[in-house]
């Protein structure tokens, strides 16, 4: 059985960093691409950032891209997401779950599964 979970989120001022983690027991994990997703209140869930099987390849959402930073550590079973020059509006639990299918990666998130419980970010004015 696969569990994923997620950690390192918390409250923190505008422009401010955190770190999450992502870490899945399981065979699966190694062969599979890891997506960052994040959903605020009353919003869908939406693509943040993904990474491949391979580390190397990655695709960030625009309002990511040049802030965060995927990567992962296969031999411990966890991808991570650097969150710098935080703002407000990247207030919301956020989830990872991973695609076993695809080689390309992908951004809907009905194509993720084994998704985590989530861990809320905050980020103050």
């Amino acid at each position: 059985q696969v569990r994923t979970v997620e950690s390192g989120g918390g409250l923190v001022q505008a422009g401010g960093s955190l770190r999450l983690s992502c870490a899945a027991s399981g065979r699966t994990f190694s062969t599979s691409n890891v997506g960052w997703f994040r959903q605020a209140p009353g919003k869908e869930r939406e693509f943040v950032a993904a990474i491949t099987r391979s580390p190397g390849v990655t695709k960030y959402a625009d309002s990511a891209k040049g802030r965060f930073t995927i990567s992962r550590d296969n031999a411990k079973n966890t991808v991570y997401l650097q969150m710098n020059s935080l703002k407000p509006e990247d207030t919301a639990v956020y989830y990872c779950a991973q695609d076993r299918v695809a080689a390309l990666l992908r951004v809907r998130p009905t194509d993720y599964e084994y998704w985590g419980q989530g861990t809320q970010v905050t980020v103050s004015s």
